[in-house]
């Protein structure tokens, strides 16, 4: 039994087409499926309940192609930093935006007031005051949404929680009646609702759907007993890519279908509500290609060292797993003296000088062998722009769009 998944003819001779146009060097490249990408996310929001808006996570790929194809489609992006606020701002893409995120530099809030953003996600009462502070030196109302971190009682947490326990992200419940009293002091702060995010990687659809019930009971809640009027509510992202399972991601159109049944039931339809994913959206349209360059035999382990690594790809190495992966023969047969593999298992290993370059442990094999390529799919978020880069400074791979 093999491990290797198996890749659209399209972009095999993708693929094929880049290597030739760079003979000169061993292969290393992003390559981004953008008709793929189009596909996916306008299939995503034709699946929404009608109040519900969709904001692309910009954090999870900013790169500009990527944010320009799904603009026509998104009902705004999130940012997660000034640089990130001022990346969105100069693609021009005529969306709102949305502030987001720990720590934000004072001059950070400034500028995001001065931009006119749609919201910002406030994360403590020191940036509360802050916030007001500025909207009062600026003489600028100042939109916002508080960040809340709950509870959620027997919700179970997914592989990576935000909230649902102490976290750095959001408000404590017992802090709102404190902040909304200091909220009064500042008549130019304009309180729209509340902003969640608790789980990442969330693969259960009735566990995702438990927790929008959650959200929807507790600021109903609020609302009722803080005299609060009109709110809206950001239900954050979260929905999961199956790294180990490619065939087993989010249930999205499911999940969907099943919110607007809770919208209806929880008598939610008058308010406004909206996602941010990330991961979720672009992740499938990414793939990261390794020519191989050596195959060696260690202490009885095969090792599969391509060109590149987790330099460029740190999604394995921060997942802790295991990458899906293909692979694209390239190798000539009349060469028996370079070593290949058959019908063995290999682990899959980039350039650097450390143990801990690894994109794939003990994988199951049919062949591969010195030149063919090495295909990392699910590449498209939090592949490229989380990696530390500039280690051993080896050269920026390919990218290329298609």
């Amino acid at each position: 039994m093999t491990n290797e998944q198996t890749l659209p003819s399209h972009v095999i001779d993708e693929i094929k087409n880049l290597a030739i146009s760079h003979k000169e060097e061993p292969l290393c490249a992003y390559l981004y499926d953008l008709d793929h990408l189009r596909q996916h996310i306008s299939t995503m929001v034709q699946v929404l309940p009608n109040n519900v808006e969709l904001f692309y996570a910009a954090k999870a790929n900013p790169m500009p192609k990527i944010l320009s194809t799904l603009a026509p489609f998104v009902n705004g992006f999130e940012a997660a930093s000034g640089g990130e606020l001022t990346h969105l701002d100069q693609q021009q893409l005529n969306k709102p935006l949305i502030f987001g995120g720990p720590g934000k530099l004072p001059s950070e809030l400034k500028q995001a007031i001065r931009m006119g953003v749609d919201a910002i996600h406030v994360e403590s009462l020191v940036e509360l005051q802050r916030i007001g502070e500025i909207a009062r030196q600026l003489e600028t109302p100042v939109p916002i949404y508080l960040r809340m971190n709950i509870d959620i009682g027997e919700i179970t947490l997914s592989k990576l929680a935000m909230g649902g326990k102490p976290t750095p992200f959001g408000f404590d419940e017992n802090e709102l009646p404190n902040t909304l009293q200091v909220l009064k002091d500042y008549p130019l702060i304009e309180l729209k609702g509340f902003h969640f995010h608790l789980m990442s990687h969330q693969l259960s659809v009735k566990r995702h759907l438990a927790l929008m019930q959650k959200y929807f009971s507790i600021v109903k809640h609020w609302q009722s007993q803080y005299q609060l009027g009109k709110l809206a509510i950001n239900l954050g992202g979260g929905m999961g890519i199956n790294y180990l399972d490619p065939h087993a991601h989010f249930a999205w159109a499911e999940f969907c279908d099943k919110l607007e049944f809770l919208i209806a039931t929880e008598s939610m339809k008058e308010w406004q509500l909206r996602f941010e994913c990330g991961r979720f959206i672009s992740a499938a349209c990414g793939y990261y290609v390794m020519e191989v360059l050596d195959i060696k035999k260690n202490l009885g382990e095969n090792f599969v060292i391509g060109r590149g690594g987790t330099h460029h790809f740190r999604t394995p190495a921060a997942q802790s797993h295991n990458h899906p992966f293909a692979i694209v023969a390239n190798h000539n047969d009349t060469s028996p003296l370079l070593p290949k593999v058959t019908l063995e298992k290999v682990t899959l290993v980039g350039q650097l000088c450390t143990p801990k370059d690894v994109l794939a442990t003990q994988q199951n094999v049919k062949e591969i062998a010195i030149s063919d390529y090495l295909v990392f799919t699910l590449a498209g978020a939090y592949s490229w722009n989380i990696s530390h880069q500039n280690f051993l400074m080896h050269q920026a791979p390919i990218f290329h769009y298609f």
